[in-house]
């Protein structure tokens, strides 16, 4: 089983006929994804990677019973095909670009919200289905197996690496969700930690979390109180000094929370084993799964 898409999952593409939106396309075809349409208004009628190209998220909808969108628009336009892809009756909106102004943002997940639909990012590698043969994103193929383990993480890099490590140890995935690194965010750690604890096929979860934010402090606490699933986590920004953004919008420590440190105490006291380097993340998790 899967958390957010599946095989019966029918995506489009915002942004298809851009290089990097016709590459993705191509990528997600190889894994298995049923793309079945792509977005461009001056493009309608032609066919990338041999998807058809339609003029409006509308008419996309309509003539492919689409359900799910990914996102390869520039940032200044991603509202706008947001609230086009929403009000076309999308359920689950990939957003992948970064640099969408932080007010936009919050306008998208309003209206997301007041629809019903599932937002994952902005500024986010995607998410992934191995078994299910899904991908909505830009994560290599190859490093991802089906399995038992569920990972949620801020960081694209982080998760791959990690991601491959555990499926190179045979403890493959059944959806791994990538967050997105701003500040304002769709899909959290809580609301990810739901899905993967209400799933029968995820016996264990990985968080890749990183400084800024408060984003794992909450998650500790929602895992203190509901998760009944062992959780495994790792942390990065352990030597970044505080004040200074570090790669992602969202990481940037600002006060007392937010830290290394006070992440670190917050899940070890929710009894969730930190890792202190990527690759103890294995050892981790096959002992949680004994």
């Amino acid at each position: 089983m899967a958390v957010i898409i599946d095989r019966n999952t029918r995506a489009i593409v915002q942004g298809i006929t851009g290089s990097q939106g016709q590459f993705h396309t191509g990528q997600m075809l190889a894994f298995g994804t049923n793309i079945v349409g792509g977005v461009n208004f001056k493009k309608a009628g032609q066919q990338v990677q041999g998807v058809p190209v339609f003029a409006t998220v509308h008419e996309a909808v309509e003539k492919t019973g689409a359900n799910a969108s990914v996102m390869f628009v520039p940032a200044p336009g991603v509202k706008d095909a947001a609230f086009e892809a929403i009000h076309a009756g999308i359920k689950v909106l990939v957003l992948i670009p970064e640099h969408v102004p932080t007010q936009e943002t919050m306008e998208i997940m309003a209206y997301a919200k007041r629809h019903g639909v599932r937002v994952i990012g902005p500024n986010t590698f995607g998410i992934i289905s191995p078994g299910e043969k899904c991908k909505l994103g830009i994560m290599p193929n190859h490093i991802y197996k089906p399995g038992p383990v569920g990972i949620v993480a801020r960081s694209g890099t982080l998760s791959y690496e990690i991601a491959f490590n555990l499926s190179n140890a045979g403890l493959g995935q059944t959806t791994v969700i990538g967050m997105g690194g701003d500040r304002v965010i769709g899909t959290n750690f809580v609301d990810a930690l739901e899905l993967f604890n209400a799933d029968p096929a995820t016996e264990a979860i990985v968080m890749v979390g990183e400084i800024g934010g408060i984003q794992e402090e909450l998650a500790a606490e929602y895992i203190k109180q509901h998760v009944r699933k062992p959780v495994v986590a790792y942390l990065a920004g352990k030597s970044a000094p505080p004040g200074k953004r570090m790669g992602h919008a969202g990481a940037i420590i600002e006060g007392n929370r937010g830290t290394y440190q006070s992440k670190v105490e917050a899940l070890t006291a929710a009894g969730v084993k930190v890792a202190a380097l990527p690759w103890e993340i294995v050892d981790l998790v096959r002992e949680a799964l004994k």
